[in-house]
């Protein structure tokens, strides 16, 4: 126990290597509490000299000061849940334990923090994906339902309508399935969501691969896509996988909404800072959809996305990111997850999403990526 003397070095020492914030708080009558110590994981977390720093300083949500305010004086356990805000929100538990006081009669404290985070996502991605599942997948079931009645009576013998009716479920099965691919893949993102990628993706490599993959459909669609990369741009942390998602869900929105004949650009820049991401591209109004919580000195690599579609009006900008959001009027034939996933994977690499739009100029769609550290 850390009160035992003889045993503080070694308890101490157990104390650094543990995985959780642990941090020792006193607090006599009349004074505010303050925190003795904390351990390694806590000085990762709260970014401060914790020693004789007030409570306030680290743990900032009222609930919690209460709980453990309320736990000094009574000299009795406490827990209390609560969320950090932020980009990345987090769901913690605050468990208080009162020691023995010490000899000038102040009230000791352990407050250890659980990080939840993991266990509320897993359970809010479940609640999401039967609710969404549910919902979007309820109208084409009964269209199904519907043709399968139509075929068993009144166009049982009717060729022409049978052939009819069956092109028509085939593709309203091809789409629930991309619909449970795309919710599924939504579901995965979001459960990680909160740690970051550590790898390294050429960026310029990546968007070159997806053109090319995506070439059939520019064929199509009598559709070209140029890029522009001068000079080449430097690595992003990243992962590949997610990063080609991003790029081929905003690259065929592009090309879907570009009448034949027209051009997709696409650029890639390395810019300075954050702000210097968000910077308007192009005439038209521009919306940042996603920020990073990035710090000063970090340089991102912008991807930019630009189309010769109809426009997008000013009032459906800020909803563009949201699940099944369609702009009316403009119906690609996707499942209305496509900017979701983007918004979501971007959040994960720690980067930033802007739309830049007007009614018949087109749209541009802007990806930020921190720059990959460079090695010596």
């Amino acid at each position: 126990m850390i009160e035992r003397a003889g045993a503080g070095d070694a308890a101490q020492l157990i104390l650094e290597l543990l995985p959780e914030p642990v941090i020792l708080v006193r607090g006599g009558e009349g004074e505010p509490p303050e925190i003795a110590y904390g351990n390694q994981a806590a000085r990762e977390i709260f970014r401060i000299d914790l020693t004789g720093a007030p409570l306030g300083a680290a743990l900032r949500r009222p609930e919690v000061l209460e709980a453990i305010e309320e736990a000094l004086a009574t000299a009795e356990a406490a827990e209390v849940a609560f969320e950090t805000i932020g980009v990345q929100p987090r769901f913690w538990r605050a468990f208080a334990k009162p020691l023995d006081r010490e000899p000038d009669g102040r009230q000791r404290l352990v407050v250890v923090l659980r990080d939840e985070t993991d266990a509320r996502r897993t359970e809010r991605m479940r609640a999401d994906f039967l609710a969404n599942a549910s919902h979007e997948l309820r109208t084409p079931l009964a269209s199904l339902a519907g043709f399968v009645e139509t075929l068993r009576t009144h166009a049982k013998d009717d060729a022409q309508a049978r052939d009819k009716f069956l092109g028509i479920m085939a593709q309203q099965a091809t789409r629930m399935a991309r619909l449970v691919d795309d919710l599924l893949s939504l579901s995965r993102i979001e459960l990680n969501e909160h740690i970051a990628p550590s790898g390294k993706v050429d960026i310029a490599r990546t968007v070159q691969d997806v053109s090319d993959a995506l070439r059939p459909l520019t064929e199509e669609r009598g559709v070209g896509v140029t890029i522009r990369a001068e000079p080449p741009p430097p690595s992003v942390t990243g992962d590949r996988d997610q990063l080609v998602q991003v790029i081929q869900n905003l690259v065929d929105n592009a090309i879907k909404y570009t009448p034949k004949g027209g051009q997709v650009r696409i650029d890639l820049q390395l810019v300075a800072s954050s702000e210097a991401a968000r910077a308007p591209s192009r005439p038209g109004v521009g919306l940042s959809l996603l920020s990073p919580d990035g710090g000063d000195g970090q340089a991102y690599v912008v991807v930019r996305v630009t189309d010769a579609g109809p426009g997008i009006a000013r009032q459906h900008l800020p909803r563009l990111s949201e699940r099944f959001y369609r702009v009316e009027g403009q119906r690609s034939g996707g499942t209305g997850l496509g900017l979701a996933i983007v918004k979501h994977v971007v959040n994960r690499h720690r980067g930033g999403l802007v739309v830049e739009s007007a009614e018949g100029e087109g749209s541009t769609f802007s990806v930020y990526l921190p720059v990959a550290p460079q090695v010596a």
